[in-house]
């Protein structure tokens, strides 16, 4: 959250009036993509519905129309799972999404056959099988390294296995998903293809629309392999910006080659990344869109979740109505810091939402900004009154100050009052110490707290200070702390890392403003970064703090 002004008896008509630069309204358009996206055109294409493509990658069609199948199940029970009373239900037959289904007793079908319609009409589902290996040469081209694109178009919705995978996750569109009405789903089979590499595609093709099931058939309107060029489908393009170096120690933190990449832009304003190690995928707000996205290793872009903070009839006196901070739970389970709601949610896998916080001592919240959670459950969250309409003037705002919380077994506590605008949270690694930043341009500083053994803090004391170094509206904002304790820091001029010690070892500069950070990725190695109106990465060589839910060590994180 950007430029406000510490509140004074004499500021305060300036607060009122002064625009906030980073929740100004937009006209910018969220960079969602397609189910692929590409920079340019195919280098190749093979004709999965011709006899010299099939030939060419060993394809071979097997197809069998699915029945829809009378079922038991139970029904929804109190925990909104399948644990109430067993009723009759429906389901697909045969299940053939697995990579080793055995198949031999399906009809084989030439090429041009899979155009020919199939199933009953009206509600009816077919199965179509086909392996595809990689050849030494496609036409003049060596595919070795390039990306393989299947291209696909049902008539009329498709669902596309891919070596007995299926990803789903909330908000995602096509690719191996029903993209919409005869529109093509194009699923990345691979960045780096390899001469013999071998897919098993299964796709399940069906009429629709569902609610209305049409008098006609299914079939295939197209099946393409798209060949590209690596540099026609980046995941990420060399975004210029700057890491500057004061201190030697930082070589042994970011390599001296390292660089940063931008990876999806045109959001509003971006903040609270984290990394879901469980899909391999990142979530980041844009609280000004009242949206929550998710960015995937593929360079896809989607709405994970919409009105992510606020629904009100008032929404439109809000700047920044939507969700901020996000955080995993020790269970893994999507917690959420909501401005216009003024409350933090946990989002749980059965869909439902559970309120964490939202008042302290009966009076409402401000507007959460960022969170963080102890390895024993407990919830710490920073609360400013940024997302307010009106920030420290709003009418409807009930608390006088701005907190630190904790969170534990459903009781609020008060941790400290002494900052006006506590913004960013992390624990050192054995979580000793708490560290909170505060966006105050009058006192521009990150304190350190000792956290006493019930977890409540000792006094603060400034850790680091850029109050004289660094004038104008600018101050701090999110910050994360690597697994050797290093800080880094998003305040004025970037990402400033910052040694257990409070020495500045050099500053991550990317070329817009940085409003958060985290650490994701298998190895847990690589920063990504919440800019503006971007998001960006940078590979660092010591991997960061993992949320609460990823134990040490865990799927690669040390």
């Amino acid at each position: 959250m950007f430029r406000v002004l510490r509140p004074s008896p004499h500021a305060l008509p300036l607060i009122a009036a002064l625009p906030l630069l980073a929740a100004a309204p937009s006209r910018a358009r969220a960079q969602t993509t397609d189910d692929v996206p590409a920079a340019g055109n195919p280098a190749a294409i093979v004709d999965l519905r011709t006899a010299e493509g099939a030939r060419l990658v060993g394809a071979r069609w097997k197809v069998r129309e699915a029945s829809v199948v009378e079922v038991e199940q139970r029904g929804p029970g109190p925990d909104l799972r399948a644990s109430g009373p067993w009723r009759r239900t429906y389901d697909i037959a045969p299940k053939a999404g697995a990579a080793a289904f055995d198949d031999s007793g399906w009809e084989e079908v030439a090429p041009e056959e899979v155009e020919r319609r199939r199933g009953g009409g009206r509600l009816s589902f077919v199965w179509y099988r086909v392996g595809v290996t990689v050849p030494p040469r496609i036409g003049a081209l060596d595919p070795a390294g390039h990306a393989l694109v299947l291209e696909l178009v049902a008539d009329d919705y498709a669902e596309i296995w891919v070596n007995g995978r299926l990803p789903v996750a909330l908000g995602r569109t096509g690719g191996p998903l029903v993209k919409g009405f005869n529109a093509p789903n194009r699923v990345l089979l691979t960045r780096d293809a390899r001469p013999g590499q071998r897919f098993q595609l299964a796709i399940l093709a069906a009429n629709a629309p569902l609610s209305d099931p049409p008098a006609n058939f299914v079939w295939i309107r197209s099946a393409t392999l798209d060949v590209y060029a690596p540099e026609a489908l980046p995941a990420a393009r060399d975004a210029g910006g700057a890491i500057t170096r004061l201190d030697p120690a930082l070589d042994a933190l970011v390599a001296p080659d390292a660089r940063i990449e931008k990876l999806a832009g045109g959001f509003q304003f971006v903040e609270g990344p984290v990394w879901v190690s469980d899909g391999g995928y990142l979530l980041f707000s844009d609280p000004n869109a009242n949206q929550i996205y998710r960015w995937t290793p593929d360079g896809e872009v989607s709405v994970f979740r919409t009105k992510s903070g606020y629904g009100g009839v008032d929404v439109g006196a809000y700047r920044q109505p939507g969700s901020n901070g996000l955080t995993l739970d020790p269970e893994g389970r999507l917690t959420v810091a909501q401005h216009g709601n003024r409350r933090v949610i946990r989002l749980e896998r059965t869909g439902a939402v559970t309120v964490i916080a939202d008042r302290y001592q009966g009076r409402r919240l401000n507007s959460p900004n960022d969170l963080v959670y102890r390895s024993d459950g407990s919830l710490y969250l920073t609360d400013p009154p940024f997302g307010l309409p009106r920030t420290f003037e709003d009418p409807a705002k009930e608390i006088p100050f701005s907190g630190v919380y904790r969170v534990k077994d459903g009781e609020v506590t008060l941790l400290t009052r002494d900052l006006a605008g506590p913004n960013g949270i992390a624990f050192a690694p054995d979580e000793r110490v708490l560290y909170v930043s505060n966006w105050d341009p009058a006192h521009k500083v990150i304190m350190r707290y000792e956290v006493r053994p019930d977890g409540t803090l000792g006094p603060g004391r400034v850790f680091f200070d850029v109050t004289a170094s660094e004038p104008g509206e600018d101050a701090w904002d999110g910050l994360k702390v690597d697994r050797e304790g290093n800080l880094y820091a998003a305040g004025p001029r970037g990402i400033y890392v910052l040694s257990p010690a409070g020495r500045h070892l050099g500053t991550i500069s990317p070329p817009e403003h940085v409003a958060n950070l985290t650490w994701g990725d298998p190895d847990g190695r690589t920063l990504y970064i919440t800019a503006s109106t971007g998001l960006y990465r940078v590979r660092s060589k010591v991997g960061g703090r993992p949320p609460a839910a990823l134990e040490p060590n865990r799927a690669g994180w040390h």
